[in-house]
């Protein structure tokens, strides 16, 4: 599944290339637009909301098959025709976005009331990152609740992913089977100021994908330790978590 950092940047790239542009053209569900402008493109966690002057908003959930993609007029499309869930062209620019399960026009006002969007807690990449509302929301959940799970919980802390929580935790020394109840309020703002951190160092223009800690590396020695790095499926969503028994303990 996308994370947040990649959906901020799919965002970004929508928003400089659309906004300010009137839709030309467009298929369903975003046809309605087509003579309206395109105001501006944000993230919210995992979501993408494509905002328009008349109050609409086009909200689209990549879960672990979707992207947007943004083409020149003519151009060659990376992904087959058959695959598009969305195609909004505006002049000599073309964005479409393919495979995504959850594509849909809300009007003025629906993001508001949206069950999906207000459920959301602050996203991770937010500058400044409000912690102390992550906080609350994590310390409203079950006191057992594994760190592993919590930082998985959109509606405590919007954005973060597999990887991402996999490396904070492993950065921060935690076990993804830990309690919440096991750390202090200081050590809880310090693992997601971490997750928050390492994501927005890897929106950088010139970043290269960084060599990763503990993520997909299960059966592999620690690169800090040796110790073999573990992997096992987690939670409801049943997520493999990746972590380190040496460094990670607990």
């Amino acid at each position: 599944m996308p994370e947040g950092d990649t959906l901020f940047r799919a965002a970004a790239t929508l928003h400089t290339w659309l906004a300010g542009r009137e839709v030309t053209a467009a298929t369903v569900p975003a046809t309605p637009m087509v003579g309206r402008t395109v105001e501006r493109v944000e993230a919210d966690g995992k979501h993408l909301l494509m905002r328009f002057d008349s109050g609409h908003v086009l909200h689209s959930h990549m879960r672990m098959t979707g992207s947007w993609h943004v083409y020149r007029t003519g151009e060659r499309w990376r992904r087959p025709t058959r695959e598009a869930r969305v195609v909004l062209t505006c002049g000599d620019r073309l964005a479409v976005c393919f495979n995504a399960p959850v594509v849909e026009l809300l009007a003025p006002g629906g993001d508001q009331i949206h069950p999906a969007l207000t459920r959301l807690g602050p996203d991770v990449l937010d500058r400044p990152l409000d912690l102390g509302e992550i906080r609350r929301r994590a310390r409203s959940r079950p006191p057992a609740t594994p760190l592993g799970e919590l930082l998985l919980d959109q509606r405590v802390v919007a954005g973060i992913g597999n990887i991402w929580r996999a490396e904070s935790l492993f950065m921060e020394g935690r076990s993804p089977w830990a309690p919440v109840s096991t750390l202090s309020d200081d050590e809880l703002d310090a693992l997601v100021s971490t997750a928050g951190r390492i994501m927005r160092e890897s929106l950088g223009p010139f970043t290269r994908p960084p060599a990763r800690w503990v993520y997909g590396r299960a059966g592999r020695p620690c690169r800090r330790c040796r110790t073999l790095v573990r992997a096992q499926r987690q939670g409801e969503q049943a997520r493999t978590a990746y972590w380190c028994p040496t460094c990670q303990p607990g």
